[in-house]
């Protein structure tokens, strides 16, 4: 595709399952495909570029921006804003459109499945029924722990925690959360620090976006003071979780185990960590079932439609 004209929306690192059909049909859809594919752009197809669809994973850098001299809109899937230079952005007066509701249930559905597993030891159990243990073994499968009663202290009491909040209260689960604008006002009890949301809760959640001054927020000290009992779920970004001191926790019985959809160093997962029988570890696939997609492309292509309409690029392209 060539475009020379300016008003060109361009789709970066194309999702199977997300289609900007109305986009498309106004002929100024450019997709690309990754960082090697906008590489690959013309001069003017860099310039034509007025909005720009990403992703959370993707996000938009400068050297992204300083590729797109024209770029007027960002509109991003996904939750995490941690990729995306904000201050760039800022700067350039360049406008931005999170999707993050897309995946709201399916994070939060992930979430409580993490718990659950994590807390049941089912992947053990599994392996436990499929090895023929279960048919030989003199003693009973230990138990694991029960969600009902118990305490779920969630870190990120934003849209997608308070969709926890909901399934937890569900499972009779008591909701405490850490003290955030966010949470003001939810009606659950509010810890002021993430040590003390550790200690009060037997399951820990982390829903917090990355950034600045979220590094390692969850280290050996708040480990410690979710005890021998307590699981460590995070949803939100692998940076928060000191992941030496997280280790150290799950080899030493420090707690009782971990489930993580998110790893500071991801995709690398460390070797000892992938040992462990008390974690259980998936590929960052929190917002990624095919409704949340179909979702997300819905409102991106409305929100893209809108931002050309709004910047005077209404018009198809002949």
């Amino acid at each position: 595709m060539t475009a020379p004209d300016a008003g060109t929306v361009m789709f970066y690192d194309v999702l199977p399952g997300v289609a900007l059909t109305r986009v498309a049909a106004t002929g100024r859809l450019l997709p690309v495909a990754g960082p090697a594919g906008v590489a690959g752009l013309t001069d003017a197809q860099r310039e034509s570029v007025a909005i720009l669809v990403t992703t959370a994973n993707n996000g938009c850098d400068s050297a992204m921006l300083a590729r797109l001299p024209g770029l007027r809109h960002v509109i991003s899937l996904g939750a995490g804003l941690d990729k995306l230079d904000h201050a760039g952005l800022a700067a350039r007066a360049i406008t931005l459109r999170p999707i993050g509701e897309a995946l709201t249930d399916d994070v939060a559905d992930l979430a409580m499945a993490l718990a659950m597993m994590t807390g049941r030891r089912l992947v053990v159990a599994d392996a436990y029924a499929r090895s023929g243990a279960w048919a030989t073994a003199k003693t009973r499968y230990e138990p694991g722990l029960t969600l009902s009663g118990a305490t779920i202290g969630i870190a990120g009491l934003g849209r997608i925690g308070q969709a926890i909040a909901a399934r937890a209260q569900a499972s009779r689960m008591k909701v405490v959360g850490l003290a955030r604008p966010s949470a003001e006002g939810l009606g659950f009890d509010l810890l002021p620090d993430m040590r003390a949301l550790a200690e009060a809760s037997d399951f820990l959640v982390l829903v917090l976006p990355g950034g600045p001054g979220m590094r390692h927020v969850v280290g050996a000290a708040e480990l410690a003071a979710l005890g021998p009992k307590g699981v460590l779920v995070n949803v939100g970004r692998g940076m928060l979780v000191d992941n030496d001191a997280l280790i150290e926790a799950l080899e030493n019985g420090i707690i009782a185990g971990a489930g993580l959809d998110v790893l500071d160093g991801e995709p690398v997962v460390p070797e000892r960590l992938a040992k462990l029988p008390n974690v259980i570890l998936t590929p960052h696939i929190g917002g990624g079932t095919w409704g949340a997609r179909a979702r997300a492309a819905a409102i991106a292509d409305a929100e893209a439609m809108a931002a050309l309409e709004r910047l005077g690029f209404a018009a198809a392209r002949s």
